[in-house]
């Protein structure tokens, strides 16, 4: 469902595969890393170098965006960074602005339409943050931009795997991590 689907929402996918499966014991699900381990092993086995070529082009277009919209200090997250990106994943950026509307007033003078949302992440095992989040496509690929304030920069949300601060890339970061990907052969 994950892979063949583009269902990126764990539990959302754990909660559709028990329902199919007719299973209403919630202990019986797999845990978010068992899910990121098999989706891995999947892809592998499965999507072999479509896959490959998928992740390369979102991070390409990930390092285009991020040098574009450099001023806000953007972060890769998610599965472009984590490397299970493939043709139906988001490239997902973190940027940051104290001044609500400044991304999307900054896109929208670039000619870039987006549909605006809320969201909401966890910043520690005591408080959540509602947050902006912008989405649009460009040249085939979706981006998911996620606003946040600018001293969020110094403490990554929790991720939704293992509830540990979310692993999150620079743009220097992510040039040096272009240049130890490996590439589908020609």
């Amino acid at each position: 469902m994950i892979s063949e689907h583009g269902l990126r929402d764990y539990h959302r996918a754990k909660l559709r595969a028990a329902e199919r499966l007719g299973i209403h014991d919630d202990q019986a699900l797999p845990r978010n890393d068992e899910i990121e381990s098999a989706l891995r092993e999947h892809q592998r086995l499965f999507l072999g170098n479509s896959q490959i070529e998928a992740l390369h082009a979102r991070r390409l277009a990930a390092r285009e965006a991020m040098r574009f919209l450099q001023r806000f200090e953007p972060r890769l997250v998610g599965a472009v960074l984590g490397g299970t990106a493939d043709q139906h994943s988001a490239v997902c950026l973190h940027l940051f602005s104290d001044t609500p509307g400044e991304v999307e007033q900054f896109l929208s003078e670039h000619g870039i339409r987006c549909e605006l949302r809320e969201r909401r992440l966890r910043m520690d095992r005591a408080r959540d943050l509602a947050i902006e989040v912008l989405l649009f496509i460009a040249d085939g690929i979706a981006f998911d931009l996620s606003v946040l304030p600018r001293d969020s920069l110094r403490q990554a949300p929790l991720d939704r795997i293992g509830q540990r601060a979310m692993q999150r890339a620079s743009l220097g970061a992510l040039e040096a991590l272009l240049q130890t990907q490996p590439t589908a052969p020609a």
